[in-house]
């Protein structure tokens, strides 16, 4: 019996010793945890321990040099959603990034030299996120130019060739369309509106409202969108670590290497005509995504600009290692 109770007293000052250092353990823990937490609260947002926070509308901001009216509570709430969406949309905007490195050194001096705002290279991000992309309508690359409008503007669209897959040429119909908006509604803004919905739809909305902003005009949800998450992207590209982007310039895709070779005769075969170059013809086909069938009948005797890709495209581990590991262009370097 003695013997029993001396068991029974043990093991209660061994279930107390527990509770007290269980207790005491976790104390200390809770109070490290939370130490560690005030610390990360006074940190800048990227080096927290992980935080969601919304992103700050700036007091001021314009498009192509015209101001954006803020201080009407539906144009910044507006914006702060787009803002919101494509700061917290990671892959998404990474990739913007990546292959905003490649195109945009292509895009910007086409822009410059037809007298259009480089804001516009933002409509291209949000056009097709830098991909040769098809609508559900049946709009095409880069620009998303339909058919029609493709044509009007001087490209050629047919079986084997389809120029609005042409980064360049595409760009530069953009362009001439952007210039006649311009001229018909006096705005850049409404320009690039026009872009999503075309003039004649813009201009009956205009008519219907008894208005010629855009910020004033009650929209479809795609073109009521369309400018402000332009300008977001604009935001967040422009100071990319203010909303918790840091790449290395060795995170971004390089430029295009390629030298070109014209054409101005019937090719039989592309494949075959990839392999004499020393590439095969998917490569061929990254380069020349106009380049719509296996063959070229060329009838009128065009002459085409046809890229080939350079040694360095061939051994792309080297042509990344080469790449700087210091701050990309985007951002400082977050190691």
């Amino acid at each position: 019996m003695k013997n029993i109770i001396i068991s029974i007293v043990a093991l209660l000052f061994l279930i107390i010793g527990i509770k007290i250092f269980t207790f005491s353990g976790e104390t200390e823990f809770a109070k490290k945890n939370m130490a560690d937490i005030n610390k990360a609260a006074t940190l800048p947002v990227p080096k927290r321990i992980y935080s969601v926070s919304s992103p700050k509308v700036p007091v001021s901001l314009s498009f192509c040099g015209e101001p954006v009216p803020l201080d009407t509570f539906y144009v910044y709430e507006q914006l702060d959603r787009e803002l919101l969406i494509n700061m917290y949309w990671h892959s998404q905007t990474l990739m913007l990034f990546k292959r905003a490195n490649r195109w945009l050194p292509l895009i910007e001096p086409i822009l410059k030299e037809e007298g259009i705002p480089d804001d516009f290279k933002y409509l291209a991000l949000v056009e097709s996120n830098l991909q040769n992309v098809t609508s559900p309508a049946g709009a095409k690359g880069f620009w998303q130019l339909m058919r029609k409008t493709a044509v009007l503007y001087g490209l050629e669209v047919n079986r084997e060739v389809d120029e609005r897959y042409h980064v360049e040429k595409a760009t530069k119909a953009a362009c001439k369309y952007l210039k006649e908006a311009y001229k018909q509604f006096g705005n850049w803004t409404m320009a690039a509106a026009s872009y999503n919905m075309g003039m004649g739809g813009l201009n009956n909305r205009m008519s219907q409202q008894k208005a010629n902003s855009y910020y004033d005009l009650l929209l479809n949800d795609e073109t009521a969108r369309y400018v402000y998450r332009a300008l977001a992207i604009k935001l967040i590209f422009e100071s990319p670590k203010k909303y918790g982007f840091y790449l290395r310039e060795s995170d971004l895709y390089p430029p295009m290497r390629y030298h070109i070779i014209k054409v101005n005769s019937k090719v039989k075969s592309w494949v075959d005509f990839a392999k004499e170059q020393g590439i095969n013809y998917k490569m061929l086909k990254e380069l020349n995504p106009w380049l719509r069938t296996r063959s070229l009948s060329n009838p009128y005797g065009r002459t085409y600009q046809i890229k080939i890709a350079d040694k360095e495209m061939l051994h792309y581990h080297d042509l990344r290692s080469a790449m700087s590991d210091k701050p990309g262009i985007f951002g400082d370097n977050n190691q």
